[in-house]
């Protein structure tokens, strides 16, 4: 709590390194993968961009690794004709005055309370990306994520009511996320279900029906994130981060709302809730306005939509955390267009971009925000998209 305010981060990131995730790991995997040893790569950054210390912890690789992005690519500053440096992937810089528990992200837990204490938080909601995949053996992946739920689980289960996650589904095996989807949904850290899609796989093919109606009758809410790949467009981004960084987030989620707007799923499931992260909110309004008149305009959504693509966002199943650079002014300016019911308060923690310790205090700072409207950013719409905690 912060100043009289309950805080609930609905955006911040967990990833275990290989040491940790291989416990949770089943003898199978060991079976199909007899070379699981060289498969560990090391990570000499934190993900806030800190150096480690040695040793340094390590990353499970199971394929090539990205396919593309400002988080793979050489990167290219603007004005330049050829990249500076050799090799790829860029980071940003570290946005607060001091480094989180340089183990919170994975698995010192305490560590983690500790730092969401100082900073006033009373609940994170803990984004991750269904674990290493990307193996040439479809059932290493999913064995993979499984390992994953189960690690959220130990690491959650510590402090049910003040850490939540999400269940990782795949279009790659959809069977086998909805098993997981049901396993693990009655869990008090599962509150979403976040979805990976292979490249040029849409949101709306009607073959992820099944997942759909799994996170509709668990009561769940369907998260999107974007990351340093497979957003649109990444595959020309001119080898520049800032562009990319720029472009990737907005862009992947923009796609993701016409789709799942666009294609009737609201209509069809009746208690599915749909949010957006980590991918700003001063877009909102205006791409609503133009998806309201696109679809009229182009056509090519579903027959016999419900509702206005207007109507499906200020309707109070969509919402969207926010990301503190916009500032107080966005936030009032988007909450008195759309309603004060759709943002939701967030941090980014641990990566570079929080604010962190000061996240909190950098959103209670803004004066154009009104106490009622802060109380309900900072915890009553992520409880309405996520649930009691």
């Amino acid at each position: 709590m912060r100043n009289g305010y309950k805080v609930y981060d609905s955006d911040t990131h967990v990833g275990p390194s290989a040491d940790t995730l291989e416990k949770y790991l089943s003898a199978r995997v060991r079976e199909l993968v007899p070379d699981l040893e060289s498969r560990k790569v090391l990570q000499g950054r934190h993900s806030a961009g800190v150096p480690y210390e040695l040793p340094y912890p390590t990353r499970f690789r199971l394929g090539s690794g990205a396919v593309g992005g400002w988080g793979a690519d050489v990167p290219r500053v603007l004005g330049e004709a050829k990249p500076r440096a050799t090799t790829g992937g860029a980071s940003g810089r570290f946005m607060g005055s001091k480094a989180p528990n340089l183990y919170s992200d994975d698995w010192d837990v305490d560590g983690r309370i500790r730092d969401m204490d100082e900073e006033g938080v009373d609940v994170q909601l803990l984004v991750n990306n269904g674990g290493p995949s990307g193996h040439e053996n479809r059932e290493v992946n999913i064995e993979f994520m499984r390992a994953q739920h189960r690690f959220l689980d130990d690491f959650c289960g510590k402090y049910p009511h003040r850490l939540k996650s999400m269940i990782c589904a795949n279009a790659s095996y959809i069977e086998e996320s909805v098993a997981e989807i049901k396993r693990w949904s009655g869990s008090p850290w599962a509150v979403g279900v976040y979805l990976n899609l292979p490249i040029d796989y849409p949101l709306d093919h009607p073959d992820l029906h099944p997942i759909w109606r799994a996170v509709d009758e668990t009561g769940l809410c369907f998260i999107h994130h974007s990351f340093s790949q497979g957003y649109p467009g990444y595959r020309d981004l001119w080898h520049n981060p800032f562009l990319g960084r720029s472009a990737s987030h907005p862009w992947g989620a923009m796609r993701a709302m016409g789709a799942f707007f666009g294609a009737g799923l609201l209509d069809r499931y009746a208690n599915l809730r749909f949010a957006v992260l980590e991918s700003g909110f001063g877009w909102i309004p205006f791409w609503a306005a133009r998806i309201e008149d696109q679809a009229h305009y182009m056509g090519f959504v579903a027959d016999g939509l419900q509702h206005t693509m207007l109507e499906y966002t200020t309707g109070g199943r969509f919402f969207a955390s926010i990301v503190l650079h916009e500032g107080g002014k966005m936030v009032k300016l988007v909450s008195e267009y759309l309603g004060d019911h759709l943002l939701m308060f967030s941090s980014d923690y641990p990566h570079a971009e929080t604010r962190f310790p000061g996240s909190v205090d950098l959103a209670l700072s803004w004066q154009e925000v009104h106490p009622d409207l802060m109380r309900k950013i900072l915890w009553d719409n992520a409880v309405k998209a996520f649930g009691e905690p």
